[in-house]
């Protein structure tokens, strides 16, 4: 990828996942709900033997819309720099990111199946957000962990972060956005232009990856 570098299954998943400030207290087992019914999602999606793989994708990217705050994140992401940018870079900004992400995660998820999702242990981290241990298991893979940050935006649960072998990924994506920036002279329009190049590569792999 052009402008985020990813792992395998995750890739993306740098596209931030993810993480916006909770407005109210986040309930454990609320968000264990969420996470399990998310995952369901996301298995019968991947895993649906009668669909190609562009299709498998667009469910995939349906389901991540819906469980993840993708604004919020977004803006943290962003950082510092959401303040300098004109309300028209920061509209732009958000169409880019949404896009992004939501390509990113669904070509990683969309590209495999035979995934089994089991959730795991429970971490509150804070009176706003709790962690979700997640188990993902692949065909002729070894299985993985993977947390979810869950946290309660506008009086629902959404995703907010995943942590994947102990790093933070929306931490990670903030750094490489304000790299991005800061070496193209605190640009917020080099930022864009970056990733407009890495949905444009994305949708050439996407083309020729989908059978």
């Amino acid at each position: 990828m052009m402008l985020l570098a990813r792992r395998p299954l995750l890739g993306a998943l740098a596209a931030g996942l993810l993480a916006a400030p909770a407005r109210a207290a986040t309930d454990p087992a609320r968000a264990a709900a969420f996470i399990e019914a998310t995952g369901g999602q996301l298995v019968a999606a991947i895993n649906d033997t009668r669909s190609d793989v562009a299709t498998r994708r667009n469910r995939v990217a349906a389901v991540l819309r819906q469980a993840v705050d993708t604004e919020g994140v977004g803006r943290f992401i962003l950082g510092r720099w959401w303040r300098q940018a004109t309300p028209a870079e920061q509209a732009e900004y958000l169409r880019l990111f949404d896009e992004t992400l939501t390509r990113n995660l669904s070509a990683r998820f969309g590209d495999y199946q035979g995934v089994r999702f089991s959730v795991g242990r429970l971490q509150q981290r804070t009176e706003d957000d709790v962690l979700v241990n997640t188990v993902i298991e692949r065909p002729n893979s070894a299985p993985y962990s993977l947390d979810w940050r869950v946290a309660d935006v506008g009086g629902q649960p959404k995703i907010v972060d995943l942590i994947a072998e102990g790093t933070s990924l929306r931490l990670t994506q903030r750094s490489e956005y304000s790299a991005v920036i800061q070496r193209s002279g605190n640009s917020i329009g080099a930022l864009l232009t970056a990733m407009q190049g890495q949905i444009a590569a994305l949708s050439v792999r996407e083309t020729s990856g989908a059978r």
